[in-house]
């Protein structure tokens, strides 16, 4: 009799586990080669830009409530209508969502339905390892005269050694995409935009993980990826590349130097999305690139768009003290009155768009 009501005890704990996990959302998987080739095969060719309002100096000055700007957001991105743009990369960052949860979920919604009228969708950036370290809520600084991205934000840079902040930042991920994980406006989910930047290298590798588990846990509609962009580093390299739905690279070299990029990354069967391209004083302009991506069926996704407070007109490496307008831009499209830098550029961007 014992025995019998142990076993029957035994079963109903079973039973009840079961069921208890059965309850529980299944935790997403690495989307298999077929499936990434699928979903690629539903969308037109990709092409776009890396996209923040000309009046945001960086990720908060566009997402905090005092700044946020739909009339200007809405302005540019008609621009990318215009010459064919169907999607654009953003970037959300990690503190105006701790400072204003609701708010920030609100003005998601709002770009993305300012995207969605322009007929754009939008892949977003969860972290990044450029530029400056220490980021604060508020007012934020004036650029620097003539200084490439003197404003630009790491998410979560210094920040990443206070207690607590991994809680925090898990938390921010799992609310932002299970607010918007069945939201077709939204293309893909970019986690972390350069691991290892700014000298740090394998250093990165716990946050890249840690967001690649709490993005599979959230189980999004959309895909998740992580771009590979330097070539030496090996082990965040293999990570990305082997755990994103789809693979996305970024390489700002010249034609020749570029589609061997391209024959490399396509060993894995994925689909490709180069969501950072375009340098023109290093030999990558949309006149040689942006064809050879449409012809290797690759997104097309450049740095810059308008021309504004981020100062990418200048390139990394050679500021110009005195503000003046460089003769040949680094990166962005058009001045903020949406006249082309170069007419015949945009021309290109429409004939390859079919405009």
């Amino acid at each position: 009799m014992k025995n019998h009501l142990s076993k029957f005890l035994a079963a109903v704990l079973l039973l009840l586990s079961i069921s208890a996990f059965a309850q529980k959302p299944a935790a997403g998987k690495l989307w298999t080669v077929a499936k990434a080739n699928a979903w690629y095969k539903q969308h037109k060719w990709m092409s776009g830009a890396d996209f923040i309002p000309s009046n945001a100096i960086n990720q908060l000055e566009m997402w905090q409530a005092n700044t946020f700007d739909p009339a200007t957001i809405d302005r540019e991105l008609g621009y990318a209508e215009g010459i064919g743009f169907n999607t654009m990369r953003v970037f959300l960052y990690s503190l105006v969502w701790k400072q204003d949860k609701a708010g920030f979920k609100k003005r998601i919604d709002q770009y993305l339905t300012i995207a969605n009228k322009h007929h754009i969708q939008t892949m977003f950036v969860f972290f990044d390892d450029c530029w400056n370290a220490d980021a604060k809520v508020g007012l934020q600084p004036a650029p620097k005269q003539g200084v490439h991205n003197s404003g630009w934000l790491q998410d979560p840079g210094n920040r990443l050694t206070n207690t607590g902040e991994t809680a925090m930042l898990q938390a921010y991920v799992t609310d932002i995409m299970t607010t918007f994980k069945h939201d077709k406006r939204i293309l893909l989910w970019d986690l972390y935009n350069e691991p290892g930047n700014s000298k740090k290298k394998e250093a990165s590798m716990g946050l890249l993980i840690k967001v690649f588990a709490w993005a599979r846990a959230v189980n999004p509609d959309q895909p998740i990826s992580a771009g590979l962009w330097d070539w030496s580093f090996e082990k965040l390299n293999a990570y990305q590349a082997l755990n994103s739905d789809i693979v996305t690279y970024h390489d700002y070299t010249e034609e020749a130097s570029h589609l061997k990029t391209i024959q490399m990354l396509k060993t894995h069967g994925r689909p490709l999305i180069c969501t950072e391209y375009m340098a023109r004083t290093r030999g990558s302009k949309f006149a040689n690139i942006m064809p050879m991506l449409k012809k290797e069926n690759v997104g097309a996704l450049n740095w810059g768009f308008v021309m504004g407070k981020t100062n990418t007109i200048y390139a990394w490496d050679n500021p110009m003290p005195d503000g003046g307008e460089p003769k040949e831009w680094f990166h962005d499209i058009f001045r903020k009155d949406g006249t082309p830098y170069k007419p015949e550029e945009v021309e290109l961007i429409k004939k390859l768009n079919g405009k």
